[in-house]
């Protein structure tokens, strides 16, 4: 029954998508004689974490002495928006908790755990550990290195094509896949194309879910190509655009131009000759990091691919491959630059799922340095 709780609670993190970064996902179930008396979860940045949500569903505050609680994160002990929960789990006299994941938060790694053993409660870790670590590996990053988690995203044909040799490119997937990617935009803060993608595809960028949350949008635009009049500008009151750009351009009069639209500029140093889109994007990474963007998907297209490849930022891969075939020249592909000269010096991910989303696939690759995976929306 262990593992069914928990199971439980792992759904309803989930309810959270999109909605509590830079937060982690957390669920929560109290059981008491082997029937669940009150269940939470982190519904919003700010609102109640999944205990003290959990323990709010109660009818009487007493019916938790005695239970047990199953939660997928270790429980905070620290006070920040909300009070620790530890001390609530104490209140309200709970027996037994169960835990699913490690927080690697410095504020808690551990010290949550042994707070709770202190005051006399029997604790279990890792239950359904490598389940509850897939909910949150955007916040596992983030809290540990305080730069986004990075996510790579591209559909290709199976020739490998993103697009007609004419640059037509709507659609390469059908609309299982699209709304797949509608998902995976609400789930990370932050989208990120090039210059490139924009004056050619001309994209909105937002999220198009019902009920979803459209991410902050940021342009790679190292000499300030981008039209006045373009489809991100157009929508600046859906959602922000950040244009990461370099110093020299700054003071120009289309900076001027662009900051009347509602643009932000952010000045990155330029990246040296590896970087295809010539401004750092390790540089670019941490000030996104320190503006609260916990989670980013690049959408742009292959020059953009090749320098987040070359600046070493991605950590997972999204592939969405549809049964067609465009043919013509090796223009449109994926990934552009001058690529390795040998097989030992590829990039080097880790398959971690296959999905078949309508007559489409989407194939997911991690970067091979530990177990955690992205939470893929369902």
């Amino acid at each position: 029954m262990r593992q069914e709780y928990m199971r439980r609670a792992i759904e309803l993190a989930k309810r959270g998508l999109g909605r509590v970064n830079p937060n982690p996902l957390v669920g929560a179930v109290i059981v008491k004689d082997d029937h669940i008396i009150a269940e939470g979860y982190h519904a919003r940045y700010g609102d109640l974490h999944a205990e003290r949500s959990a323990f709010s569903k109660l009818k009487d505050p007493a019916e938790a002495i005695g239970a047990e609680m199953y939660v997928t994160l270790e429980p905070c002990c620290h006070q920040g928006k909300q009070p620790p929960c530890t001390q609530a789990i104490i209140e309200h006299g709970i027996r037994k908790v169960y835990v699913g994941s490690d927080d690697p938060n410095a504020l808690v790694a551990g010290k949550g755990i042994r707070i709770l053993r202190e005051a006399g409660l029997e604790v279990e870790t890792h239950v359904l550990k490598e389940e509850c670590d897939a909910l949150n590996p955007v916040f596992f990053h983030y809290i540990t290195s305080k730069t986004p988690y990075v996510v790579m995203k591209y559909a290709m044909t199976m020739d490998g094509k993103i697009a007609c040799d004419s640059g037509e490119s709507k659609w390469v997937t059908g609309e299982m896949a699209r709304a797949h990617v509608a998902k995976v935009r609400n789930a990370l803060s932050g989208i990120m194309v090039g210059v490139q993608t924009v004056l050619q595809d001309d994209p909105k960028l937002t999220c198009r879910m019902p009920g979803g949350r459209n991410p902050v949008r940021i342009v790679c635009d190292s000499y300030l190509r981008t039209h006045l009049d373009c489809n991100l500008l157009q929508t600046i009151d859906e959602a922000p655009v950040w244009i990461a750009t370099l110093s020299e351009c700054m003071e120009s009069e289309k900076a001027t131009k662009l900051r009347e639209k509602g643009a932000e500029l952010i000045v990155v140093p330029q990246a040296d000759g590896t970087n295809m889109e010539g401004i750092d994007l390790n540089a670019l990474c941490k000030e996104l990091g320190e503006r609260g963007i916990d989670g980013l998907l690049i959408e742009g297209g292959s020059t953009l691919h090749a320098g987040a490849l070359q600046a070493g930022i991605v950590d997972h891969v999204l592939v969405y491959m549809a049964p067609k075939i465009f043919g013509g020249s090796g223009r449109y592909t994926p990934v552009r630059g001058e690529g390795v000269q040998s097989p030992a010096q590829a990039w080097q991910f880790k398959r971690s799922r296959v999905t078949e989303l309508g007559e489409d696939i989407l194939i997911e690759y991690e970067k091979d340095k530990g177990e955690r995976k992205i939470c893929s929306p369902e």
